[in-house]
């Protein structure tokens, strides 16, 4: 059971969300209603997403005070506890790329020299760039309007359409074509989440004393440039495009990483 602990709360946490937001909309519930975008929280509480809160004000829109209340309580809750938490424990894509790479590392598809000639990663953060820039000039959320997160959300809720196609596409874009592509290297919101989650207080800490450098971790990691220190220094993983997911921690039989609290003095 220890090499899935992390892996079985995810999608504990990722099913009991959309189940509730499921709830809201079939049975009337008040404890989770709305989208990821915005959402409230037993009816009263505001939450909405920074990034599409962004560019709802590049578009012109005026946002009531709950909302910016919203996306501030947001943006402090992913500032403690890591911002890209968000990517692997909500967000419902991550289920499906997930997927996709463990199929990768099973038909042995994993060819990293290949996909960095292909896409890098910092083209989220300039799609991120781009979809603010886009809404200030269409007058709408971008990104939104594509977003697969909220299509896949919309589709579980009251039954998928046409929109289904972009989310088998990202599942085929990560199988056949780049690791972790869309996740990884595509997704605006997982930039948007880095950003916010650079000084979170929750972090893996690796030991380097008890590494046997199996490199099992880095494997399994979405972000494995992110893990630089494996048998080399006893330090945290600090960098902002951690997602906090606990597979390198799952998978590890050295002990050698675990969850720690955030240390800013130097090691």
């Amino acid at each position: 059971m220890k090499n899935i602990k992390y892996l079985l709360l995810r999608r504990v946490t990722q099913f009991l969300l959309l189940f509730l937001y499921f709830g809201a909309n079939a049975y009337g519930w008040h404890i989770l209603e709305g989208t990821f975008g915005s959402s409230k929280l037993f009816g009263f509480i505001p939450l909405a997403d920074p990034y599409t809160v962004v560019q709802v004000l590049a578009s012109g829109f005026v946002l009531g005070a709950d909302v910016l209340l919203g996306a501030l309580i947001i943006t402090i809750f992913y500032m403690v506890v890591g911002g890209r938490a968000f990517c692997s424990w909500v967000c419902p894509i991550n289920m499906v790329t997930d997927l996709a790479n463990w199929l990768r590392r099973k038909l042995n598809l994993d060819k990293e020299e290949v996909n960095y000639r292909f896409i890098k990663r910092r083209a989220r953060y300039w799609i991120m760039v781009l979809g603010i820039i886009v809404s200030a000039v269409v007058g709408v959320a971008a990104f939104e309007v594509l977003s697969p997160i909220t299509i896949m959300q919309r589709g579980i809720i009251f039954g998928f359409g046409a929109g289904i196609s972009v989310v088998i596409a990202i599942f085929l874009f990560d199988l056949f074509g780049v690791k972790n592509g869309w996740c990884g290297h595509l997704c605006p919101l997982g930039a948007a989440y880095s950003l916010i989650g650079k000084p979170s207080l929750i972090r893996v800490d690796h030991n380097h004393e008890n590494c046997t450098n199996c490199m099992k971790c880095k494997i399994v990691c979405p972000e494995n440039h992110v893990l630089h220190m494996i048998n080399k220094k006893s330090i945290m993983v600090t960098d902002a495009e951690c997602t906090n997911c606990g597979r390198c921690i799952d998978v590890c039989d050295d002990d050698a990483l675990e969850f720690n609290i955030r240390s800013f003095a130097k090691r």
